[in-house]
């Protein structure tokens, strides 16, 4: 085999191997929530309302920040749950992308005008990205 290949392989199951216990936890969390957290609670903090619930899930996800792996799963559990889709990819988005918790940290090594504008910038295109997509997704 190639040299190369085979390097790939290995880091690519390192990489794998890495992300299974998160996968797991996150996993772990969404079954401990849904035992805990009322269902009814999902429909009272989301609205229905497609500017209200963009915002309100660019809010949370922007508080909740975590990483692209986990956010498939929160998404398809916020989803079976019956929460709207533009909420979901509101807080999707702004999971990834919006970091409130690191924005200490990333003040102090990028600087502090420059972390505050690219959050904000942040916030603002994952309501826009929600929107575009659930208009795009109902078309289909």
């Amino acid at each position: 085999m190639n040299e190369k290949f085979k390097d790939s392989v290995v880091k690519s199951s390192r990489s794998l191997g890495n992300s299974v216990p998160v996968l797991a936890g996150v996993v772990l969390l969404v079954g401990l929530a849904n035992t805990l957290v009322p269902k009814s609670l999902y429909r009272m903090v989301f609205s229905r309302n497609f500017l209200l619930d963009s915002f309100i899930g660019s809010g949370l996800g922007s508080v909740l920040a975590g990483n692209p792996v986990t956010s498939y799963v929160l998404g398809g559990e916020f989803l079976k749950e019956g929460i709207s889709l533009v909420a979901v990819t509101a807080f999707l988005v702004s999971w990834v992308t919006v970091g409130l918790v690191q924005l200490p940290a990333e003040s102090f090594l990028l600087g502090k005008k420059f972390a505050i504008l690219r959050n904000i910038m942040s916030f603002m295109f994952s309501i826009i990205v929600a929107i575009i997509t659930a208009f795009l997704v109902g078309l289909v």
